[in-house]
């Protein structure tokens, strides 16, 4: 199809702000043109993008899959412009970065303070996801780079690199600090109050699974949204629960968490940085990604 980039453009702000009014100032242009345009894009691909209410602009559902595409293909662009707009002496840019909560609080928030400390001039818009949703956002084009924890399972495209190994240890409050006594098999355990994160997220199946290859089903008491509320949970006698050591060894060294000996210990995770082979990563890009590969722990 030979359809004008400029339908694409005023549709891309039609499906960024759902008003034609507000695309029409994005754009410098006028309402009608814009509606204009839409029609005349709608009649390039055969097929109905928009739904027009009293209540505003709304995408069809294949408004929204051709939306996805274009949102990501823009985005490109202004990154591509943005780039070649610097001299070439300093390391500028702006890197969307997709990351989970553990990520960030194993490692990621250090290495962002001394990445930006050498190299102010980059900037970050980050966005927190459970690990499924950063890959996805990573593989439609909405982010350069994403930072999560193992397990995951990605296409071919999307390549890996190991930033960081941890184990996850089972804690628990004050309140049953006897189970820190004895070591136990975790079926012993499957009677107490458990503390974990989410169905939606990766580390959810991950335990889901231990527990079964272990012989129990995980039946959690309490489900949390992102990983640093777990030890505050555990800590205030909630249930106990397994934490990724580096973010439970401050409450560990204080006493004010206990770690529960078993005899079957979860495999050891990693956070890894995925990227999008087949898309060209900016100067910015490159040096951050090695820089989160070499620096020392």
């Amino acid at each position: 199809m030979n359809i004008n980039y400029e339908y694409y453009r005023a549709f891309y702000y039609v499906g960024k702000y759902r008003n034609i009014t507000k695309a029409a100032q994005a754009l410098g242009s006028s309402q009608p043109n814009v509606t204009r345009a839409m029609k005349l894009l709608e009649n390039a691909l055969g097929c109905q993008l928009l739904l027009r209410s009293n209540k505003g602009i709304a995408l069809t559902e294949k408004g929204e899959l051709l939306y996805e595409r274009v949102s990501a293909a823009f985005y490109q662009i202004q990154a591509a412009e943005e780039e070649l707009s610097l001299d070439g002496k300093l390391i500028e840019g702006t890197i969307i970065l997709g990351t989970t909560e553990t990520a960030l609080h194993l490692m990621l928030f250090r290495r962002l303070k001394e990445f930006k400390q050498e190299n102010p001039k980059v900037r970050f818009k980050i966005y927190n996801y459970s690990t499924k949703d950063a890959i996805h956002e990573l593989t439609r084009g909405a982010i350069d780079i994403s930072v999560v924890t193992s397990p995951f399972h990605v296409n071919r495209n999307i390549k890996s690199k190991k930033l960081f190994d941890f184990r996850d240890v089972l804690i628990c409050g004050s309140a049953y600090a006897d189970l820190a006594c004895t070591r136990r098999h975790l079926r012993e355990l499957a009677g107490y109050p458990w503390v974990c994160l989410g169905k939606n997220t990766v580390t959810y199946d991950m335990t889901s699974d231990f527990f079964l290859r272990n012989g129990v089903v995980l039946k959690p008491d309490i489900e949390v949204a992102t990983a640093d509320l777990m030890v505050p949970m555990i800590q205030n006698n909630l249930g106990i629960g397994y934490v990724p050591e580096q973010l439970a060894q401050p409450e560990l060294n204080a006493k004010n968490v206990f770690r529960v000996p078993v005899y079957e210990e979860m495999e050891t995770r990693a956070v890894c940085a995925l990227y999008d082979a087949k898309r060209g990563r900016r100067r910015c890009e490159k040096e951050f990604l090695e820089y989160l590969t070499t620096v020392d722990e």
